[in-house]
This record gives structure tokens, C-alpha cells and sequence, in this order.
């Protein structure tokens, strides 16, 4: 007889131990990709390819155009900072990995 204990009669193999691992990754992954690219829309977008039709649009008397290639890019930047940072604690949570204990504190 062999060692090896087997589940259930589907034949299929159990699921990887590092499965949650692959999933946590591509959870991580995918938000990466889509914060990077509302960057990298804003910032090269807005603040390079089309400056000159944004600026028509004046805003407390800047042209957008000029304010997205020298402000708006930067703040976007810090807000999808924040955002990544707060999701990343929800995925964190959600695969038991955080590094907080309930009370919100790190142990």
C-alpha cells in the first residue's frame, strides 16, 4: 500500500499548496497594471499628447494642459499611491497576510 492518501473519486489532483500564493500575485498583479496605466494616462496623455486641445479649457486662469503636465500627473501619482496602499491592505486581509492584528495595529 502506498503512503499517499487520496480525496474524493474525481481523479483530479488536489490544488496546489502555493495556489492562494498564485492568486494573491494576480490579484497584485492586476491592480499594478491598472493604477500604473491611469498614470500613465494622465501623465503622458494629458501632460504630453494632447496639451495643446487641453489647453483651450482655462481653469482659474491656467490652461489644464499646463496644469496636468506639471501638477496634475504629480498629484494623481500621490492619490494612486494612497489607493494601491489601501488595497493591498483589503488583498492582505482577504489571504490572511496582513500585517496587522484586528485592533489595526502591527503586532
Amino acid at each position: 500500500m502506498s503512503d499517499v492518501t487520496h480525496e474524493g473519486s474525481s481523479g483530479a489532483a488536489p490544488p496546489p499548496e502555493n495556489s492562494w500564493r498564485q492568486r494573491y500575485w494576480k490579484k497584485n498583479l492586476r491592480l499594478m497594471v491598472v493604477l500604473l496605466a491611469i498614470w500613465f494616462t494622465v501623465s503622458f496623455g494629458f501632460g504630453i499628447i494632447l496639451i495643446e486641445p487641453l489647453n483651450n479649457i482655462v481653469i482659474l486662469g491656467f490652461p489644464l494642459g499646463l496644469w496636468f503636465a506639471q501638477q496634475g500627473s504629480i498629484y494623481t501619482f500621490v492619490i494612486l499611491i494612497l489607493v494601491y496602499a489601501l488595497w493591498m491592505d483589503r488583498i492582505d486581509n482577504e489571504f490572511g497576510v496582513s500585517e496587522r492584528n484586528g485592533t489595526g495595529e502591527k503586532p
